[in-house]
């Protein structure tokens, strides 16, 4: 297995990859292809046809899962992308080594499913990328979870429980099953953990291994899993004991969010798998995976997607890449028996994890989306999102000037949102603003046009933001903060309407500024700003 930094790695890749980055746009173009300088002889095929780019989410190999795809070129990889409108099928998979299936938003079919198995049994190594529950980024009512075990939380008896008409059809194939469970031993939990670190790993001996000199993996919104058949699956990393709801679990959860209380018993966030002839892998989060360069526009309302650098934080990517390593490497073994290594004992679960006792805790979708689009149609998505024939429009800027520091002290401060090329004579009327912590706090309010002040923290709407004859808009705006703040820093956002945010920078909070200095004035600059704080996809 090769061993070597990861930003070597990256730089190493750097040229590669610049000039093979192909542009096609939706599932009938041409998908990309990244050829290693030095082949190794070996094949990744991700999967990029059941919504790897839904939402936020832009899991492809030349968008935010290029520098998981660069650091596989470097190993001599030849990495390329499956797109396509019909089921997966074998001929999809021959001459792949390695099946990439990142955070799926559409079900696969039992004929895929049939198919993804087949692959294993016959030597093939499939990696599976989950998240957490409820991430439901088209608003299908199914998350990556629930597809990859095989079934609908709450909905096991009728998996187009809730659905239209169109909805349905586009479902034609999709059967409930515990496919992972049956096929892989594997169960991905309906758990959701954030900002945690993954500090409990298994040792390299009794990893292949996989965990030689891996010391710390993040954890962002994502869940765990349990093992349902010890003698085909094995954790090799897992989370620290004494995880709790108030402190470990996702804000947005709508369970315990924390099931076990962290260590061996939550499950692994990591493991791996022997399927007769194959192999596979598990990780219960994309957030490790992505980076900070997506490719596409949001399918549903076409807004600038905010990705996170998980890639190179901690020992992250070296994990992964050591994972693809071993599941590409041909072993005749069918059992961790075989090996001598030591077997896991199966994960408890709860009730509410098995079919017959499942539920909805919410109904879904969590929320309606966006009046016209269609996950399953996509004549309907918007403008630069991956299967629009059309391009995107020019990036709209935008900046946000407030003072060096934002008084806690209750005092009023001003805030000035700027825009730049917007359409001349046009206007935006859904932007809000907050200012909020680490961890989502929310410690803002703004001024109402009567001089009132709300009773509430939050986002709150900012007024009508309209365009010059140049596409140019400046709106100020007063807000203040909480005085019950200890934190020397916040993060301030701009969103326009539920779920887009368009600007996010970081700022500092203390004692009442002395001047009327502003912080960011140049918007490519804060543009910049807003990606290095930009939180990760799975939120």
């Amino acid at each position: 297995m090769i061993k070597k930094s990861i930003y070597s790695i990256l730089t190493m890749v750097l040229y590669l990859t610049m000039s093979i980055h192909v542009g096609a746009e939706g599932p009938n173009d041409p998908a990309p292809v990244l050829e290693p300088n030095s082949p190794n002889g070996k094949t990744v095929l991700f999967d990029n046809s059941h919504g790897q780019t839904a939402g936020q989410s832009d899991w492809v190999i030349d968008g935010a899962f290029s520098d998981f795809a660069d650091a596989l070129v470097a190993e001599g990889y030849l990495v390329k992308e499956h797109r396509s409108h019909d089921p997966l099928s074998h001929h999809d998979l021959e001459e792949v080594d390695v099946f990439v299936i990142p955070e799926a938003q559409i079900p696969f079919t039992t004929s895929e499913q049939d198919t993804i198995a087949s692959f294993a049994e016959e030597g093939g190594g499939v990696f599976f990328i989950a998240d957490h529950y409820n991430a439901d980024r088209n608003l299908n009512r199914w998350d990556s979870n629930e597809i990859m075990n095989g079934w609908r939380r709450g909905a096991y008896d009728d998996p187009t429980k809730g659905m239209s008409p169109g909805e349905i059809a586009a479902m034609e194939g999709v059967e409930s099953s515990q496919w992972l469970s049956d096929e892989f031993g594997v169960h991905i939990r309906y758990n959701a953990v954030d900002n945690t670190v993954a500090n409990v790993i298994v040792p390299a001996e009794e990893t292949f291994g996989i965990t030689e000199d891996i010391h710390d993996i993040s954890i962002h919104a994502g869940s765990t899993l349990a093992i349902t058949n010890p003698e085909i699956a094995k954790g090799i990393v897992y989370l620290p004991d004494g995880l709790t709801e108030g402190e470990n679990k996702w804000r947005n959860a709508v369970d315990e969010g924390v099931y076990f209380g962290g260590g061996i018993e939550e499950g692994p966030f990591v493991a791996i798998g022997k399927k007769d002839q194959g192999k596979a892998a598990f990780i219960g989060d994309s957030s490790p995976v992505e980076d900070s360069t997506p490719k596409y526009r949001n399918e549903e309302h076409g807004g600038v997607k905010r990705t996170y650098d998980g890639f190179i934080d901690l020992d992250n990517g070296e994990l992964l890449v050591n994972l693809v390593d071993w599941l590409s490497e041909k072993e005749n073994y069918t059992t961790f028996s075989d090996k001598g290594l030591i077997l896991d004992e199966p994960s408890p679960m709860l009730l509410m994890e098995t079919p017959e006792f499942s539920t909805e805790p919410q109904t879904e979708p969590w929320r309606l989306p966006n009046a016209g689009y269609l996950w399953y149609d996509q004549s309907t998505f918007a403008d630069g999102s991956f299967g629009s024939d059309v391009a995107p429009p020019v990036d709209i800027q935008y900046a946000i000037e407030t003072p060096d520091i934002l008084p806690t002290d209750g005092s009023p401060f001003d805030v000035t949102v700027k825009v730049t090329n917007m359409a001349p004579g046009t206007s935006i009327d859904n932007g809000q603003i907050q200012v909020y912590l680490d961890g989502g706090r929310a410690i803002s309010q703004i001024r109402q046009p009567d001089g009132s002040w709300p009773s509430n923290y939050g986002y709150h709407a900012i007024g009508m933001i309209e365009a010059d004859e140049n596409g140019v808009a400046e709106l100020t705006i007063t807000m203040r903060l909480a005085t019950t703040i200890e934190a020397e820093r916040a993060n301030i956002r701009l969103r326009l309407g539920a779920g887009n945010n368009v600007f996010t920078k970081t700022v500092r909070l203390g004692a009442p500024a002395l001047t009327s200095g502003f912080s960011v004035t140049n918007p490519h600059f804060s543009a910049e700003l807003a990606q290095f704080s930009a939180t990760p996809a799975g939120f």
